[in-house]
């Protein structure tokens, strides 16, 4: 147990203050997951978007007490009168050696785990064969960056007796850090891509870093078909126990036959590992990551008789958190893939960001396999369910209904021995208006809960990555200088994505803005929690009310909107926040120049009443090089017309002029702020840097019917295209009502089923249509990818004429809307 006063000599810092000089229990670095709870200590992590330093006071004012900060950062530690301060150089190296010396007091042997993908399902599946034998510890999700390895090994405990770990970088020199930290005696080198490829020099380099890790293994496990990890182990470490494997090599240290089988593969390994065994996987990415966690639980010398068993239990995970529409107007949190402390955690911090309903609900298995009595360990769930401020929680499993006197501060709680006892007292009847995060161990079959309680709503489905849409926002506000504001367009049911739920992620990731179409869209955004300012575009006299109820600021875009507004106002006795919109030559909504002199009168005379926030135009054709000169022509009238109607205006409005386009294309026109729409969701329209954005949606949906066409028999209404060959057709559930255009009938749409194209034959019906799938291995049921990262969006807006924007936008809200963070 280290207490707050030592972390002085461990990081090599500066004590301020000791404060009570606590026992440290929790490592924090997000303001915004804070433990209400002593022992926790908040690291002010200064970014380049951002700086810990601002949030300390607030993470006082909740409780905690205990800060580590960085050398010559604003801060005063007299606003912090009873805390604990450490001042270091920098907060993430201080925590990184703070994890460190907590590794150095166990002895347990660990497992590291790196490469370009894979990490985290090798680490799963190689945590549920061990576990049989060892008490493991592993890395929460995808926590492998400088920061998410050293939470993770703060989770080592007396009980473990084996670590499994993952480690990722995205530059020269953070690797040795991490090496550092977890000093793995196994090592386990998955594969290598491209992603994160523009922080080194060459694919060689990138090699090695990550071959860094090693440094203080026995034995390293890797694929020997990967030329370049094979040269570059070998280079490194000629005197270290290389287990490469191959399918192709019969002289490798392990050599792999694979055999297909009925429900999956058969593996024959012989060398250095040997034996034969079945997996139930068939594809080529799965069959590669079960073999690593098999050569490696086989090197470690773990008894082969427990594989079999063990391997048939082996899932395709979702390794991730989705957020699902429930039944009763609630909204599920998935995450029944495992269940421990640490991915509890996590869970609970992701279920704080949901602010769409009050009342929260957690349905919690026996955590299994800990290592830890059962009467500590549910005081620890408790503790956290409290601090997250949990209402509700239903406990199922043997060892946690035995534990419930230790919930008793939870103002609701409910126990069953067994999942079929909670499916059979009918949860649907009384689950209303609720948060519900769903987590459990896999034997207790959670997904049954789960199918009970999501709404149904089609088998499309619209899947909603989080984690890349905070990717592309970052990489926008990378765009903006120091104090630049960044306001979000959610409109049009967030570009068809759901404006609720991402207006919960912008909220969360402290965007300045959001901005929506109509009234009724930013009412319902308050009604779903969402405090951020909100700019309406397209307000109406009828909703001057609501604007003023729910502190939403409209757009004044004429003299007589502005006369009517104040009108009512006066009449009313209420003042408004508003933002005035200026025609530069865009001709859609905007005052005119010369309306501008009565504007101007009419905000000074009436200033009780309406305060601009905000002054903007638009930009006809920022995303096009043909109209700079246009462009540039818009932004000197627009700085013009700005200085026209603030002259002698009280207060200073914020200017903004670009879109997503013009972010990046003209930033000397960023003014005070700018609008982020299109780029936010990963297209990026001037096609010049796509490459640096993620796709944030995919739309998928299932193989309904397979049959066979002969050759010359019509396909579909009006009999518009015929089959050319004796062709195998796959009925699939999308159509024209769910966003998927007529303009993709007759092979002009194609999709992907099994990494491969299948073009659509004939018209696309209201509810599904029909592809041509000959030569493709497909099933009834099997997934069929309309677009996402596999096969970008722009292919499909580019084949039928139009753009990015129509495609996200058609998607109907019939689609039921999957969101989902790693």
């Amino acid at each position: 147990m280290i207490h707050f006063a030592e972390l002085e000599t461990i990081t090599r810092g500066k004590l301020l203050s000791a404060g009570a000089n606590a026992p440290v229990q929790f490592l924090l670095t997000d303001s915004r997951k804070l433990i209400y709870a002593s022992g926790a200590v908040f690291f002010a992590i200064k970014g380049e978007r951002h700086d810990g330093h601002a949030f300390a006071g607030e993470a006082y004012k909740r409780g905690i007490r205990y800060f580590v900060v960085e050398e010559g950062a604003d801060f005063i530690p007299e606003q912090l009168p009873e805390a604990g301060i450490l001042e270091v150089k920098s907060a993430v190296h201080a925590l990184q050696q703070i994890a460190a010396h907590h590794r150095r007091q166990f002895s347990l042997p660990l497992i590291a785990i790196t490469g370009s993908n894979g990490k985290t399902i090798v680490k799963e599946w190689l945590a549920n064969l061990l576990s049989q034998h060892e008490q493991v510890v592993r890395s929460p999700k995808s926590y492998n960056s400088q920061i998410g390895v050293p939470l993770s090994v703060w989770q080592i405990a007396a009980p473990h007796s084996l670590g499994i770990f993952e480690a990722g970088i995205s530059t020269t020199g953070e690797m040795q850090k991490l090496a550092v930290i977890l000093q793995p005696q196994t090592g386990i080198f998955t594969n290598l891509g491209t992603a994160h490829s523009e922080g080194f020099a060459s694919q060689q380099q990138k090699a090695k870093e990550k071959a860094l890790l090693f440094a203080s293994c026995q034995k390293i496990i890797y694929c020997q078909d990967y030329p370049l990890i094979h040269q570059t182990l070998q280079a490194l470490y000629p005197h270290k126990q290389l287990i490469g494997w191959s399918r192709t090599d019969s002289s490798a240290p392990v050599f792999v036959v694979e055999t297909p089988t009925a429900s999956g593969v058969q593996l024959q390994l012989s060398g250095a590992v040997e034996g034969r065994f079945e997996i139930p996987f068939k594809e080529s990415a799965s069959i590669e990551n079960c073999l690593h966690c098999l050569v490696c639980y086989l090197a470690l010398g773990y008894p082969a008789e427990s594989l079999p068993l063990a391997l048939r239990n082996l899932h395709r995970l979702a390794m991730r958190l989705e957020l699902k529409q429930g039944i009763n107007h609630s909204y599920l949190i998935d995450d029944t893939y495992n269940n421990d402390l640490a991915g509890l955690q996590v869970a609970l911090d992701f279920m704080q960001q949901q602010k769409q309903l009050s009342s929260k609900t957690v349905i919690l298995s026996d955590l299994l396999q800990t290592g830890v009595a059962d009467a500590q360990l549910y005081r620890q769930v408790a503790l956290l369910l409290n601090n997250h401020g949990i209402d509700h929680l239903i406990g199922i499993g043997p060892a946690i209904s035995k534990a419930k006197e230790a919930f008793s501060d939870v103002s609701m709680s409910s126990f069953f021995s067994k999942t079929e006892d909670f499916l059979q007292s009918r949860p649907e009847s009384s689950i209303r208006h609720q948060l519900i995060l769903v987590k459990g161990a896999r034997p207790f079959g959670f997904e049954r809960i789960v199918q009970r309680l999501q709404q149904k709503i089609h088998g499309t489905v619209l899947e909603i990555n989080l984690d890349a849409l905070t990717h592309n926002l970052n990489y926008y506000r990378s765009k903006l200088r120091p104090g630049i504001k960044i306001m979000v367009m959610v409109k049009a049911f967030g570009y068809g994505s759901g404006s609720h739920e991402i207006a919960q992620l912008l909220q969360y990731q402290k965007v300045d803005y959001l901005a929506v179409a109509y009234t009724d869209e930013g009412v319902g955004l308050r009604q779903a929690g969402i405090d951020v300012p909100i700019m309406v575009m397209n307000p109406s006299p009828e909703s001057f009310d609501k604007l003023v109820e729910y502190r939403l600021e409209p757009e004044v875009f004429s003299l007589s909107f502005l006369q009517e507004l104040l009108l009512w106002l006066k009449a009313q006795g209420k003042s408004l926040q508003a933002h005035l919109k200026l025609d530069t030559g865009m001709h859609r909504l905007g005052l005119e120049e010369e309306d501008l002199a009565e504007t101007r009168q009419l905000l000074i005379d009436n200033s009780q009443y309406l305060q601009l926030s905000g002054i903007f135009s638009h930009l006809a054709g920022a995303d096009s090089p043909d109209f700079n000169d246009f462009s540039h022509e818009q932004a000197q009238l627009f700085q013009q017309f700005t200085e026209q109607v603030c002259h002698e205006l009280p207060g200073q409005p914020l200017r903004h002029l670009v879109n997503s386009a013009g972010i990046l294309r003209f930033p000397e026109y960023h003014f005070d702020m700018v609008r982020l729409g299109i780029g936010l969701y990963g297209a990026e329209v001037n096609r010049q840097e796509q490459e640096a954005l993620q796709a944030v949606s995919t739309l998928k949906t299932t193989i309904s019917q397979i049959k066979k066409v002969k050759k010359g028999e019509s396909v579909g209404y009006s009999r518009s295209e015929r089959a050319m060959r004796d062709t195998l057709l796959a009925t699939i559930a999308i159509g024209y009502a769910d966003g998927y255009d007529r303009r993709f009938s007759n092979g002009t749409g194609q999709v992907l089923i099994k990494n491969q194209l299948a073009p659509i034959i004939g018209r696309v019906c209201m509810d599904m249509c029909m592809v041509d799938i000959t030569g493709i291995d497909a099933e009834e049921g099997d997934e069929v990818i309309i677009f996402g990262p596999e096969r970008p969006i722009t292919l499909l807006s580019d084949s039928i004429g139009t753009i990015p924007y129509e495609i996200l936008t058609s998607v109907g809200e019939r689609v039921k809307r999957v969101f989902y963070t790693a």
